[in-house]
């Protein structure tokens, strides 16, 4: 589940670029669902591991390598940024409602065919690590700290002055935002509660649905 999320976040962005006129992802051949050109060996490999490893189980998360985008060759420069930073966050919102929707629709079917019902549940549990991932996903991208989406969209909201001087944060990288998750994870951990409440509000729509026992509210 956390492969093809982060696969189809760097997706939308390419092909959001494509029809706004910038065809880098293309040629490169990053217009995929084929995780391989996607994986970043620390994001995508690596970081999942550990998370996995050190949670003993309870938790993981990561990235792909961000899809390229040269804002150059944009028909509608600041129109076109503002599409393509916001393609990846939308495309996990709808995967996260997806996955809510498919819950459904197995627990229906496990409903009308006893028998499907372990194997309806199994599915099931993979959905709900769906919409918490789309989700966290979606609002983690929104923090204002480059190379997030969110960086791109505060800028365009700022006046052009102070707009250009966030800008040149970007030359600081990943620091910024490394230095809030190691020094300060109580500030993400306010920031992602958009996230957590709306994992909480899709799993009590769907666990009623739930095809096996033992379900509580976050499945």
């Amino acid at each position: 589940m956390l492969i093809f999320s982060v696969v189809a976040h760097e997706y939308a962005h390419g092909i959001v670029a494509l029809t706004q006129g910038d065809d880098t992802a293309s040629r490169l051949g990053r217009l995929t669902l084929n995780p391989l050109p996607h994986t970043d060996l620390w994001l995508t490999v690596l970081l999942p591991a550990l998370l996995w490893v050190g949670s003993a189980g309870q938790f993981t998360f990561g990235g792909a390598k961000p899809v390229p985008i040269d804002p150059r060759k944009f028909r509608h420069p600041r129109r076109s940024d503002i599409l393509v930073s916001a393609a990846g966050v939308v495309t996990n919102a709808l995967l996260a409602v997806l996955a809510a929707g498919v819950f459904v629709m197995l627990g229906l079917v496990a409903q009308a065919i006893p028998s499907f019902g372990p194997a309806a549940d199994i599915v099931q549990r993979m959905m709900t690590w769906g919409i918490w991932l789309n989700l966290m996903l979606a609002v983690f991208n929104l923090l204002p700290f480059p190379p997030l989406d969110g960086s791109h969209l505060v800028a365009h909201m700022l006046p052009v002055r102070a707009g250009a001087l966030y800008r040149r944060a970007a030359r600081f990288g990943v620091l910024p935002l490394l230095g809030l998750l190691l020094f300060f994870p109580g500030i993400i951990t306010s920031v992602l509660a958009p996230a957590r409440w709306g994992v909480q509000a899709l799993l009590r729509l769907v666990v009623p649905f739930a095809a096996g026992d033992g379900w509580n509210i976050f499945g």
